[in-house]
């Protein structure tokens, strides 16, 4: 890595901690130019504006749930299989992210969900793309005789969408300390319910 390519990484690493306890409305140039004791014109030089920060943070964010979540998964046979990983890696994804606020890009979800802009917009190509990755997954699994036929993939998805969320407000929110085996279970529940008949049930992990 270069020395140019080091110092934004590491900028970047500063600006997405701050995020996570500020949100993204509270990163700024300024306050980012104060904790790590630079000047505000350097990082205008890295980021041109505000919004440009923001934006690198997300995709960084982005980055990082494709690398832990989305490419794990996909080394994972085709099918039921495929999409069970996809679920569970993005569990824990929201089980193993830091102290301060989580998987940032959830809430991001939730603070910019009325705030037009390109930070905004480049959130929901994101979620729409994450979405859609299942939904294919989900008719792929029905394809193949591991879902029955009549199994709505925008649906399965929205199901699974809601075992999230639910599982952040219980986790990070109530402190709920079922929250885990909660959104397990409901996982299990839903493939089960989605499973074709005949087809094995998942073996857990010892």
């Amino acid at each position: 890595m270069s020395k140019g390519a080091d110092t934004r990484d590491r900028i970047l690493r500063e600006a997405e901690s701050l995020a996570g306890s500020l949100g993204l409305d509270g990163l700024t140039i300024g306050v980012l130019a104060a904790a790590l004791d630079l000047s505000k014109s350097g990082l205008f030089a890295h980021f041109g504006s505000r919004e440009g920060l923001q934006l690198a943070v997300l995709q960084r964010a982005a980055d990082r749930f494709d690398a832990d979540v989305l490419f794990p998964a996909l080394r994972t046979r085709s099918g039921e299989p495929r999409l069970r990983a996809l679920c569970d890696h993005w569990l824990a994804w929201e089980r193993t992210r830091g102290p301060h606020g989580g998987d940032l890009l959830a809430a991001a979800a939730f603070e910019l969900d009325d705030r037009p802009g390109i930070v905004r917009d480049y959130l929901v190509r994101v979620q729409q793309r994450w979405l859609a990755t299942l939904a294919t997954a989900c008719t792929i699994a029905e394809e193949q005789g591991h879902f029955r036929a009549d199994v709505v993939a925008e649906d399965f998805v929205r199901e699974v969408h809601g075992i999230i969320l639910a599982h952040r407000v219980a986790r990070r929110l109530l402190g709920d300390a079922q929250a885990d085996d909660r959104a397990v279970h409901a996982m299990d529940a839903l493939f089960a319910r989605s499973r074709a008949q005949g087809r094995p049930r998942r073996r857990r992990a010892a």
